[in-house]
Order: C-alpha cells, then structure tokens, then sequence
C-alpha cells in the first residue's frame, strides 16, 4: 500500500524516544521532509512493547505538528517481547496459494508463543537464489491482536493512517539498501541497534537479512554505570555519556581490570538466551521484502530464538544457540584442599579513568555478544565482512573504535540519511545532525515508497 503513495510518515516508537521521518519520493530519488524526535511518555512503553496508547499517541500529534509533517500516511514499527515474533521456515516447494497456505496455518499454530488466544499472523515466500531447488524459504510472522491494536491506536490518536506495520531489521534493511548500495556486493554486514533497553544484532547478506538476534541492553546501563561512578544523577550521567565521554584509543575488550563491585555493580550482563527475547517481524505489511532465509536451526517457540539441540550435551537449559557447556574452575580445589588466605586483602588502585573502568565490563559484554553471533554465522558458513552501528547507543564518543580493534573486523557508525535529499521544514541542520544516528528505523519506515 506505502508503495503507492508520494509520501509516508516513518514512526519508530522506542523506550526512550520517539522518533518521525517524512519522506517524499520524486522521480526515482527520495527525500527527507520533516524530522522530529520526542521522549517517550514516562511508562508507556518498555522493552515489551507499548502500553499507554493515549499516552504515546499525543506525544507523537506534538512532535508531528512541530516539525511540520503533512503526510496523512504512516509506516510504524512494532517491538517488544511481547508484541512480535518472526522465524524463517524451510519449506518443501510446494504450490503458493492453497497447498503453502494449509501449511502455514499449521506452522503459524504451532509455534504461537503469546499467552492471548487472538493472533494476527501473515508469511511471504522469500527470494531463492536456486529456484529450482526442491525447498523453499518462507518469513512467517505473528503478533497478539492487543499489540496490533495497541500500535493502530497510537496512530490514530497522532492524527494519521497507518498504511502498513514494520520491525526494525526490515525497516533497516530498506535503509541500507538506498543510503549503502554497496552493501548489496557483500556478504556478512552486521548492522547493530544500539537502543536504550535493547540492542539488535542484526546479519544481512547482500543487503537481505539472515540473522536477527535481539540482546537486553543498551545505552540506559552506560548511562547508569556513569551515574554510579560519578556519584552523580541519571540526567547528569546522560549528559556526560553525550558530551564527555570518550573511549580511549587504545581501549580493546578485556584489556582493562573492570571490578563492578569498586564502581557500584550497576552493569548487566547482555545475555541472548534471557527469557523472553523477540524476533521481529512484520504480521501486517510483508510487502518490499527481498530477504534469504536465515540457516536452518531450532527455534525455541515462547522466545523465537535459536535453541541448542536436546541431543547435545550442555550445562542446563538454555536457549542460546552460542552457549557453551558449563565446565567446573580448571582451578577449583579439591573438596579436602586446604587454601592459603592471605592475612589481608590486597587493595587495587582505581584507574586513572574510573568512568570509563566503569563502562567497559559494558563494552566488553557487547564485543562478546557480537563475537557469539559472528562465530555463529561464520560456523554456518558465512562470512562477515564488516560491523556497521546505528541506534543512540552508537553515539558513545570511540565505540566504533574499540568494536573494531577488539574483533578485528571493520566497524562504522551508520548514516541514514547517505544518499538522501534532506529538507526539513521546521528544524534546521543542527538539529538533524543531532539525532541523525536514532533515525535509521523511522528513515526505512518512511522509505516503503520507494520499493514495491
């Protein structure tokens, strides 16, 4: 439907902001007309998903009419863990319309995870490079009808129509596709979502995805480790983490002495197996999708995530398919050994940066996460060729930096507004700059005009 239109309003509704990009397409090109990003109402929505419709709804009609945006239409994205899930199905070839239609509702039922008997499901045959293969590849994608009403009810309360539902890989993977034409040559661009509760690892080959992995974290832990080290207030932190912050450069994953007890603890670790994990999908508009089929691997239905396999042995239950299994200390001691106490404990110094000491157990579990999911993918195969970051956690003064000298692999901060006319109405350069990293979903919501 967005296909047919002149303009769209891209919505991406996040935890921490909200984000709109009206985009206009003429004569073949694409151009960026209104931008605007707002807070988040405090409670309406979390990592879940969206809860105070009312709530978010005005917050998007007043930064919608302070930018100027005069598209009726909208593409939106829906998030959360409990507002979305998508896999990628291997299927016999089989007839596209009645015989692949019977089979779908039996996949889709199957592996519905919501607790809410009401689902809203759709699916789409994927491009195959072999058409002649004896499998094809299906995205089959399914959301609560709460979640969906939820989203519709945000649109219509700013004043617009939604035309068609997004998730943030689909919503990115059209961005690259008209910012980095060039990414269509490769194979293995890890583009990363870096938002303020979650961060998505997202895998694309030859600008279709393949691999997406949502991890818990993001940008709010940095912002809390700050605030913890500096005695300071979030607010304070926040401005800090924008402002004063900066990695070193010579800073490498597990090159620091990071103790969490000496700055407060307040770092989590990313964990890809935690309870709960979405895969993002698209249940209304499957439309402009050109993705290959992520591997075949077990799905784990309540999560969406890759599981490791009952016949492998592991330590536990766990549905991360880059665990390992639990092995004992090499230097645990012996139930009867006795062990030498020393008669007082010896007492580190801080560094001499004890902000960034702080914020680098964070890093360091983000290059891990990144690690797992590269090692996964080039287990099965592929090849990555470059990490790209996006999201307001790219930001952070030297991420890119200390991403690329820990994995040894090229990394960038990404550009969503490359290749993009930029005239927005009511806000100057300035401004655009200062949130250009936080635009990327709403920039490929707003670029469904662009392709069919």
């Amino acid at each position: 439907m967005a296909s047919k239109l002149s303009s769209v309003l891209g919505i991406d509704i996040g935890s921490h902001s909200i984000k709109v990009c009206e985009v206009k397409a003429s004569g073949g090109s694409a151009t960026v007309s209104a931008v605007g990003v707002t807070p988040t109402p405090e409670g309406a929505v979390d990592y879940s998903g969206v809860y105070n419709s009312e709530a978010v709804g005005t917050a998007l009609k007043q930064v919608i009419s302070q930018v100027g945006a005069s598209a009726s239409a909208a593409v939106v994205t829906i998030a959360g863990q409990h507002s979305v899930l998508v896999r990628v199905v291997e299927v016999p070839r089989m007839d596209q319309d009645k015989e692949l239609k019977s089979h779908m509702e039996w996949e889709i039922n199957k592996n519905i995870p919501f607790a809410e008997t009401t689902i809203m499901s759709d699916y789409k045959v994927l491009p195959s490079s072999d058409p002649n293969s004896a499998n094809m590849d299906v995205v089959m994608a399914m959301a609560p009808q709460s979640a969906i009403d939820t989203i519709l009810d945000c649109i219509k309360r700013s004043g617009k129509k939604a035309v068609a539902i997004d998730v943030e890989p689909l919503g990115i993977a059209r961005s690259s596709a008209v910012s980095y034409p060039e990414f269509a040559q490769e194979s293995g661009v890890v583009i990363v979502d870096i938002g303020h509760q979650t961060t998505c690892i997202n895998i694309y080959e030859r600008n279709n995805l393949v691999l997406p992995r949502p991890v818990p974290g993001g940008g709010e832990m940095v912002t809390r480790a700050i605030a913890d080290a500096m005695q300071t207030g979030i607010q304070e932190a926040e401005g800090y983490k924008c402002n004063g912050f900066n990695v070193p450069d010579t800073a490498t994953s597990g090159s620091g002495n990071f103790d969490p007890f000496a700055v407060g603890g307040a770092t989590q670790a990313f964990d890809a197996g935690f309870g709960g994990g979405y895969q993002a999908g698209a249940p209304i508009d499957h439309a402009t999708t050109s993705m290959d089929a992520q591997p075949a691997v077990d799905i784990d239905p309540v999560t969406g995530m890759p599981v490791t396999s009952a016949s492998e042995p592991t330590g536990g239950y766990t549905n991360d398919p880059f665990a390992t299994a639990a092995t004992p200390p090499a230097d645990e001691p012996a139930p009867n050994e006795t062990i030498a106490m020393p008669s007082a404990p010896v007492v580190q110094q801080p560094p001499a940066d004890h902000v960034f000491s702080a914020v680098q157990g964070i890093l360091d579990d983000l290059v891990a996460e990144l690690r797992r999911s590269i090692d996964y993918y080039n287990g099965r195969g592929g090849t990555v060729s470059r990490i790209v970051l996006t999201g307001g956690g790219s930001k952070l003064k030297g991420l890119s930096g200390y991403v690329q000298r820990s994995l040894d692999v090229k990394c960038e901060v990404y550009d969503p507004l490359r290749n993009l006319g930029v005239a927005p109405k009511k806000v100057g350069l300035d401004y655009v700059n200062e949130y250009r990293e936080q635009l990327a979903v709403a920039v490929g919501n707003g670029l469904h005009i662009m392709f069919d």
